[in-house]
């Protein structure tokens, strides 16, 4: 199976990269009216999220985000296909920071730093831009795929600007290594899923509803007292897209415990808010809600 996935779907993924993007957003389009409409993708597992993050819209306006944010699906999925190809010039004219002089000082000081996001825009490509924007170098935690050829290929893809993706188990370790060698970096996670229900350790309220957090960056960033800056990003139009720094917290150490954790998540909700098409709401965010024992 993964010797016909080399043979086949690589180079078609390979052509269909080489495409502009204004072709790959219309060969969106069609996916997307096949994804939503005839195959119907996790299409309840998104009409449920919204309905408990937004109990407040009609259902005909749930209906419209629904689209929406499958369109956005979509879109996000050629993007990930155009990274095969992409040039370092086209990627920078398509990704900004505003901000990246915030973190010069900590740099300054020979200070890593921590980042978190959530998947909202496109998470993939921002970390691309920290290499070209930024003084730091950057590591981003990923969880490895079980089909070990699409796991060689989606990693070589994201390594080729730079950013060095480590798998989840390996990631501590390689934090202590670099401060053990003296090495800054800028280390990214994601931290919006949930966790499993044998290693949660916290509930947070999400969205207005109480459900378990996971609290790994946060214990990483206290033990090593490491700065950590929410990783804001916005979607300006199709295929491009800006980010903004903020600072959560300089010395985790000094605040009490799950601060951090409670302000992440703040952040992440007013994105949201403010633009809820753009989050990926196709994971089952809420699924362990009303399960928390007293």
């Amino acid at each position: 199976m993964q010797l016909l996935a080399y043979i086949i779907l690589y180079p078609l993924l390979w052509v269909i990269s080489r495409l502009p993007m204004r072709l790959l957003f219309i060969i969106s389009d069609l996916i997307y009216l096949v994804l939503y409409h005839v195959v119907g993708y996790r299409k309840q597992v998104v009409r449920n999220n919204l309905r408990l993050a937004f109990p407040e819209k009609s259902e005909r306006d749930l209906r419209e985000l629904e689209k929406k944010s499958f369109q956005h699906f979509v879109d996000v999925f050629m993007e990930m296909i155009k990274s095969f190809s992409i040039t370092e010039k086209e990627m920078s004219n398509r990704l900004s920071i505003t901000n990246p002089e915030l973190l010069d000082p900590y740099y300054e000081k020979h200070k890593s730093v921590i980042f978190l996001s959530g998947h909202y825009a496109n998470w993939e490509w921002v970390s691309f831009i920290v290499e070209r924007s930024l003084k730091y170098h950057m590591s981003v935690v990923y969880k490895k795929l079980a089909n070990t050829y699409f796991d060689r290929l989606i990693k070589s893809t994201r390594n080729k600007f730079g950013v060095t993706f480590v798998p989840t188990k390996e990631f501590y370790p390689e934090i202590l290594k670099n401060l053990k060698n003296n090495k800054i970096q800028a280390y990214g996670f994601l931290a919006d899923q949930s966790p499993k229900w044998g290693n949660i350790k916290y509930w947070g309220n999400f969205m207005g509803i109480e459900i378990p957090v996971v609290i790994g960056p946060e214990t990483i960033a206290r033990k090593l007292d490491l700065p950590v800056f929410y990783f804001q990003t916005e979607r300006v139009k199709r295929g491009v897209y800006r980010s903004t720094f903020i600072l959560l917290e300089e010395n985790p150490k000094e605040v009490p415990l799950y601060q951090l954790t409670n302000k992440y998540i703040q952040e992440l909700e007013k994105q949201i808010k403010k633009a809820p098409e753009f989050y990926f709401w196709t994971h089952k965010r809420f699924k362990h809600m009303g399960k928390k024992q007293a």
